[in-house]
């Protein structure tokens, strides 16, 4: 089955994303589990290194590929992986935020990451979505106390003229047959660090004359190096005990 894809408005750099270092909460054992995850990892698309460090049972990936592809890739080792922390490997302290969806019809996940001062990395994975197109946005506000029509406007701080995009619209997204929604780009000119507390908000068709659907609070998330947690910080269980379906935090939140 083909993925899902995501229409997305124009940017010179939208079909180049970004090399990021991703690390990992990974139930290895022995040297034979640090061979197996490496060898397995190096086969994937994107991924441009692999470090493990046994003793902390965590693996730091360098690469472009999405959290998605290397999450399933981990998993067909047959070992159990967890996100733990997502950075720029040479500047730790570049912002990353994360934003959950935690139903009652739409689940799922949003990550961002910012690459430079002009550059963000976005990766949305969710489901429950009916098939086809939504329009999706960073909005203004956290207040949901009306849902998504509490969130205010499309954010847009560079205030340019109406007729303009505002930085804020993220596109389109496209959500298949089995209502999955998967999306991987690049958005020129989005400072993470300026929208922790705002929402994103997902909206029922292509465009925006409803107030949206759905929407999550944008909080910040663990950056790589700063998080090697064992507990998931939704319920305290093991991060291995953690629900899959509704563990999105799965220790990224501080």
């Amino acid at each position: 089955m083909d993925t899902p894809t995501s229409e997305h408005k124009p940017s010179s750099q939208a079909d180049v994303l970004p090399e990021l270092l991703a690390e990992y909460m990974v139930d290895m054992k022995c040297e034979g589990c640090v061979n197996a995850v490496k060898n397995k990892l190096l086969t994937v698309n994107g991924v441009k290194g692999v470090d493990v460090d046994l003793s902390n049972q965590v693996v730091r990936i360098l690469g472009s590929t999405p959290v998605k592809i290397m999450t399933k890739a981990l998993e067909q080792t047959g070992r159990k992986a967890r996100l733990i922390g997502r950075g720029v490997p040479e500047v730790f302290l570049i912002s990353s935020a994360v934003a959950e969806f935690k139903g009652p019809d739409t689940f799922g996940v949003i990550r961002m990451v910012q690459r430079n001062m002009e550059l963000a990395r976005i990766e949305a994975n969710l489901s429950g979505l009916s098939p086809g197109k939504h329009s999706w946005s960073i909005n203004e506000y956290g207040d949901q106390t009306r849902g998504a029509a509490s969130t205010g406007k499309v954010f847009n701080p560079t205030k340019e003229e109406i007729t303009k995009e505002a930085v804020g619209d993220l596109g389109t997204l496209h959500a298949d047959e089995n209502d999955e929604t998967f999306f991987s780009g690049v958005e020129e000119k989005l400072r993470v660090a300026d929208l922790i507390g705002r929402s994103i908000v997902v909206y029922g068709t292509e465009d925006k004359s409803d107030p949206g659907i759905t929407a999550a609070v944008i909080a910040r998330s663990a950056e790589v190096c700063e998080n090697y947690k064992k507990l998931c910080s939704c319920d305290g269980t093991t991060i291995w005990e953690s629900s899959d379906r509704f563990c999105y935090r799965q220790s990224l939140i501080k």
